[in-house]
């Protein structure tokens, strides 16, 4: 492949670049990229054009180069020279002068005034692994270097970064250069007819939308300077609706934690493109001469095997990262629903010790610790320990906490504060806002606090030295890291600031964590409004919503998980009566919708009776027992008729072992409700199945099949495949935790 690539790129001799363009064939996981690298001559070093993708999704094997030659003439159309019509593909960056009437892939002003570049002197250098193209292009007339890099990565998932950069040959230097845009995008055959995306609310995230493709150029974006709760966070487009293990599809997520646009393009006389970009406010980027604007990684998902076939490629990526958790997911407590601001140490030292009795490996103590923090109107900031509630400081707590087994987690706010705090009276100047709106908390107080300008030196320096301090006095061994408002008129030095708050907060999680090493930091923005794999490229688990409902949790888990394996995923176990719903569920149908991810409780566990004691310790056992299979195996869903039924499951790479939980969140349609499937099993081989009980035995609605009450069956993987199980009428809010094992 090594040779082929320099053939296609450099001819005999890898050293210099051959002034004909030749397609190169990415290729890795079952993932192809076909492109064009260029158009006409330009002269012995250059292109005049961007390269061309020209396929992305199924593998399309070893091509020789004539066949890539003549796959590009297969796909293209004939046209006169340099007419406006020339093209139906589409390069790596449409723009007007390539005849696209799209959305421009890039858009630029120079003092207000429109700037169309011009691409020449393009230099394409694929790596010799075959997985990989660099471009690099200049505008010499206008002095600027665009450099493109697309790589199909572990599990086939492509990603697609642009750094514009504004060169110091700029003879215009006094002028203003301004990056409106700088989008990623790839095509998609013109048979997608479908287009499934993702809203939601506090409490309510990742509620999924499927509606026919629109015709024309539409966005879709978020302007809330965090992803938000309403997030597209993943946009499909597939041929017919989206299922869980059928169809083909290719989707699109950006790794950004902030304002972003998700874009879909639907021409008639072009090919379709998906595609995504940070949001960028009027004047938030602009370039002097010598300076460059990179964009967030763009992700895309190509499967032929449903969304499934999408997690299967994306929770592949994940854990093929270096900075991937390879620890096993610890059992968590996390003290904010069992004490919520009333700290009494006394209580939360005996609850640490009720926790690791139970089986809690890491115990969180959340919000209310530090000076004045009785309740959520004042505080953030002053991030040392109120000795008013604390007299003798964290440090008992905490080597209490580690002399039990245990981690120690602590929860801070750190990009936040509040007018009622010491450092906002000392630092006024240190809050990202609209100066001229301020102090008036009118249109943009949110939850009574207020954003830190972390963009600025000073204020970063006086986060980042508080949380070292701490979690080198305290031994912390991990963050719950919070963010629990919007960013509303940010404005850092008089420009838009979400852009440099966003790098800064990546910044600081990163280098907190080198003067760390081992501590982990979860993702928390009030719930889920902060799940991207931006964030995760520096923290290691989110928090997939403020929601204990484990009816409301069934989906946010699973469209959360459909672009996250399930070991970054926080999911407790949360109180008899959820406080987000006033919803009162059954403890068995709580611990069943925790297991299915990084599990824990929320959960004043000190109240339980001696009973569910018993049973939150066995299932807690459970947890640790299966927690290989969930957090390392492959995801699979059923496509089941029921809107009531969930099916969730988690095979083993080798297909030994597998856990699946079948819930249902409402009445079933029918008193014989529908067979379950269990996929991803081994077709060749037999398999015992039986329902694990550690989560508490109940009644399975008025009748109950012969293999659950027998205790165990052996099935062939075949038959659970294509058969399945007869699984009894369950009622709203109950689940069977079933576990299958190689005969």
């Amino acid at each position: 492949m090594t040779d082929l690539l320099d053939t296609q790129l450099h001819g005999d001799d890898a050293e210099t670049r051959p002034s004909s363009a030749h397609p190169v064939v990415l290729r890795r996981d079952g993932v192809s990229l076909v492109i064009d690298t260029g158009g006409h001559d330009a002269g012995a070093h250059s292109r005049a054009t961007l390269p061309t993708v020209l396929h992305w999704g199924a593998d399309v094997g070893d091509l020789s180069p004539a066949a890539m030659l003549d796959l590009a003439t297969a796909l293209s159309r004939r046209s006169g020279e340099e007419t406006v019509d020339a093209s139906w593909q589409a390069s790596i960056l449409p723009g007007e002068g390539d005849a696209w009437a799209g959305r421009p892939g890039v858009q630029l002003r120079r003092d207000g005034v429109p700037l169309y570049p011009r691409w020449s002197n393009v230099e394409p250098v694929a790596a010799a692994d075959g997985t990989t193209l660099t471009t690099i292009a200049h505008d010499p007339t206008n002095a600027l270097k665009l450099t493109s890099t697309i790589a199909i990565e572990a599990g086939g998932v492509v990603t697609l970064t642009h750094s514009l950069e504004r060169t110091h040959a700029d003879a215009r230097a006094s002028s203003t250069l301004t990056v409106d845009w700088l989008e990623a995008t790839l095509p998609v055959p013109k048979s997608v007819d479908h287009l499934t995306t993702f809203a939601g609310r506090w409490t309510r995230e990742k509620v999924p939308s499927t509606s026919r493709m629109p015709r024309g150029s539409t966005v879709r974006q978020t302007r809330r300077g965090r992803g938000g709760h309403d997030a597209p966070n993943i946009s499909i487009a597939s041929v017919d609706a989206p299922r869980d293990r059928l169809g083909e599809l290719w989707a699109v997520h950006l790794g950004w934690s902030a304002d972003c646009t998700y874009r879909n393009d639907r021409l008639a006389e072009a090919v379709d493109l998906i595609g995504a970009g940070e949001l960028l406010r009027a004047g938030e980027i602009e370039l002097a001469p010598g300076t460059s604007y990179t964009t967030p990684t763009t992700y895309f998902g190509w499967s032929d095997a449903g969304l499934d076939g999408l997690s299967q490629r994306f929770h592949r990526f994940e854990r093929a990262r270096p900075s991937h958790p390879r620890a096993p997911r610890p059992l968590v407590l996390n003290t904010w629903e069992a004490v919520y601001f009333h700290h009494d140490p006394a209580f939360l030292h005996e609850l640490a010790a009720i926790a690791a009795d139970v089986g809690v490996e890491r115990f969180v103590l959340d919000d209310g610790w530090f000076l004045g923090r009785r309740d959520d109107t004042r505080g953030l900031g002053d991030w040392f320990v109120d000795r008013d509630v604390w007299p003798d400081g964290l440090g008992p707590l905490a080597a209490r906490v580690h002399e039990l087994g245990m981690e120690f987690g602590l929860w801070f706010e750190p990009e936040m504060i509040n007018l009622d705090s010491d450092l906002a009276r000392a630092h006024p100047e240190w809050l990202l806002h609209a100066p001229d709106h301020f102090p008036t908390p009118e249109g943009i107080s949110w939850r009574s606090q207020f954003v830190l300008d972390i963009a600025r030196e000073d204020a970063y320096a006086y986060i980042l030295d508080r949380l070292h301090r701490l979690v080198g006095e305290l031994g912390i061994d991990f963050i719950k890291w919070d963010h629990n408002r919007d960013l509303v008129e940010a404005t850092h030095d008089g420009r838009p600031g979400t852009h440099q708050q966003t790098r800064a907060l990546y910044r600081l999680m990163a280098e907190l964590k080198a003067l760390h090493p081992g501590l982990e930091i979860e993702s928390c923005s009030s719930g889920g409004a902060r799940s991207d794999l931006g964030i995760l490229s520096v923290a290691d688990r989110v928090w997939a919503s403020d929601s204990n409902d484990p009816v409301e949790r069934q989906d946010i888990q699973r469209w959360t998980q459909l672009l996250l394996a399930p070991e970054l995923v926080g999911g407790h176990v949360g109180p008899t009566t959820a406080h987000s719903s006033g919803r009162t569920t059954a403890l068995s149908f709580r611990l069943a919708t925790s297991l299915m991810g990084s599990a824990g409780f929320e959960w004043n566990i000190a109240e339980c009776t001696p009973e569910e004691r018993v049973v939150i310790t066995r299932w807690a056992a459970l947890y640790k027992e299966l927690r290989h299979v969930i957090h390392t195996g492959t995801a699979v869903h059923a496509d089941v008729r029921d809107p009531a039924l969930r099916v969730v499951g988690a095979v083993s790479e080798d297909r030994s072992e597998a856990v699946y939980t079948i819930a249902s969140i409402a009445t079933l349609e029918d008193s014989l409700p529908e067979r379950i499937r269990l996929h991803g099993l081994d077709t060749t081989a037999d398999y015992r199945i039986r329902v694990r009980d550690e989560i508490g035995r109940t009644s399975h609605g008025f009748a109950t099949p012969e293999w659950i009450t027998a205790g165990d069956v052996t099935l062939p993987g075949s038959v659970l495949d294509s058969i399945g199980l007869q699984i009894p009428p369950l009622w709203p809010a109950q689940a069977l935790v079933l576990h299958v094992t190689r005969a």
